[in-house]
């Protein structure tokens, strides 16, 4: 039996046995879970990184976005409020649309 030892999505056990097999899984702690999360996010991210497509792309970007939804929560906030703080952050300091590359600055 492959053994995998990393967070799933909360369907893939149903799926594995639904097909006739068998796995083992446990509940996660909430710390232990902050943590996979993170590794998640960074496996998830690593995925995008080696896309070959934009379709590729997008569903890793989906998938960082499931992750980012349950760190929110894990952090003890939701998707609403995470949503706010990127609304004012992008009110203040401006988005990524516009593709502004900084080269340098003074700091005299």
């Amino acid at each position: 039996m492959p053994t995998f030892n990393k967070l799933v999505r909360d369907r893939i056990p149903f799926i594995i046995t639904s097909q006739g097999k068998e796995c083992r899984t446990r509940i996660l702690n909430p710390e232990e879970y902050k943590v996979e999360l993170k590794v998640k996010l960074n496996e998830e991210s690593k995925e995008y990184f080696n896309a070959d497509n934009n379709q590729e792309a997008l569903e890793e970007l989906a998938d960082m976005l499931e992750v980012i939804r349950a760190l929110a929560q894990a952090h003890g906030s939701n998707w609403a409020e995470l949503e706010n703080i990127r609304a004012d952050k992008a009110e203040a300091r401006g988005g990524f649309q516009e593709r502004v590359y900084l080269i340098d600055f003074d700091e005299a």
